[in-house]
């Protein structure tokens, strides 16, 4: 099985790995943390210019790629300098969301402004009540006249502070965790009724959490089919996983480069770090961690391009594996840098804080394990 990239996707990762080496310092991104915008627009606005938006995207929805790979190397390329901006929220949730619910008309109207820098999406599914259930839906659209009542609150919207237009799940008939009767709808941000209580995450993201009071929306702000959007949602989470993945190996890898180099300079009793044959056995367990999660992620990767019926379990086990690496190797990382290794000054804390956090997103590692027990009984 071959499993090298296609000249494009070398291309793609050759040009983002540059742009991280050249033009995104670690100082530079703390500053960004703590603008009001929480990154860089002019480095939104390149990666629309170069392309980068529209790879998650296939053709047919006005982008250039679309494929699980695409989106791992992307992942992959970024991760190594913790680029900040909404790219997955953007590109991969909402967009994604769209791209498998949406009409060509509203496809048109709101992925297009998205990928030419234009326009900000935020994918608000997740509930206080639901733990990685997104059946499990209290939000309510009735309804009314010629359009809907929107009722409900959403907790941890990624881009949620930032995004102009809302792509919001809301039980329209059915029971609190029925799998049918959930619509997606799409709600302008400056909406009466719409309240937005913005925050930065722990790993530097911008977040929200999201109060709809009777907020009036008209018929054609339904995405797709009415009460038949959970499949679609899946799916995009599934793809959402696979790049949430490649980002947390993206991470390991980096961090067991400065946990090598740290330790063949930091001197104790005399010698460096790395003369230890303790510590050598534990990088070497790091280096086998990036590995393995290497190997789950392409398979789960090129399951999902295939269309496999098994790519879900897939992702589930990639999904997983990889939390547990992550936490094994972001531990290790730590340790090994000492006390400084969670100082605010010094990346790696910064690296295994985002690590930490994608374990818990769309379903953390002991989550996973049951969703794959779970489908092979």
């Amino acid at each position: 099985m071959d499993f090298s990239f296609t000249e494009e996707q070398q291309l793609l990762k050759d040009s983002i790995e540059k742009f991280v080496n050249n033009d995104y310092d670690f100082e530079e991104r703390r500053k960004l943390i703590a603008s009001e915008l929480g990154y860089s627009e002019q480095h939104w606005q390149m990666f629309a210019e170069l392309g980068w938006l529209g790879m998650a995207f296939s053709e047919a929805d006005g982008g250039y790629g679309g494929s699980a790979t695409d989106l791992m190397v992307i992942m992959q390329a970024f991760a190594k300098g913790l680029v900040i901006e909404p790219f997955l929220a953007n590109g991969i949730l909402a967009g994604g969301a769209l791209a498998e619910l949406a009409s060509a008309e509203q496809k048109a109207q709101l992925i297009g402004p998205m990928i030419e820098g234009q326009g900000q999406l935020a994918l608000a599914f997740a509930e206080k009540q639901g733990r990685y259930n997104i059946a499990n839906c209290l939000s309510s659209a009735q309804a009314n006249g010629q359009g809907y009542l929107l009722n409900g609150a959403k907790i941890a919207v990624l881009n949620g502070g930032n995004a102009n237009q809302l792509l919001v799940l809301a039980r329209s008939s059915g029971a609190q965790a029925d799998s049918a009767g959930l619509s997606l709808f799409a709600v302008p941000a400056d909406s009466a009724g719409v309240e937005r209580v913005s925050y930065t995450t722990v790993d530097g993201f911008n977040g929200a959490d999201i109060r709809f009071n009777n907020v009036e929306l008209g018929a054609d702000a339904l995405i797709g089919s009415e009460g038949e959007a959970l499949a679609g949602l899946e799916k995009t989470l599934d793809r959402a996983r696979i790049a949430v993945c490649a980002e947390a190996l993206g991470i390991m890898e980096t961090l067991l480069i400065k946990t090598v180099e740290y330790t063949k300079t930091r001197k104790q009793f005399g010698v460096n770090l790395s003369f230890f044959q303790a510590l050598q056995h534990r990088m070497a367990d790091m280096f086998i961690e990036c590995q393995q999660a290497m190997s789950m992620l392409y398979m789960a990767a090129m399951k999902m391009d295939a269309g496999a019926d098994d790519a879900s379990l897939a992702v589930s086990a990639a999904k997983a594996r990889i939390g547990q690496a992550a936490k094994k190797v972001g531990q290790e990382a730590v340790q090994l840098h000492g006390g400084m290794g969670v100082t605010d000054e010094l990346d790696v804390g910064h690296y295994f804080k985002r690590l930490t956090t994608i374990d818990a997103l769309f379903g953390n590692a002991d989550y996973h394990l049951q969703r794959y027990a779970n489908a092979m009984t």
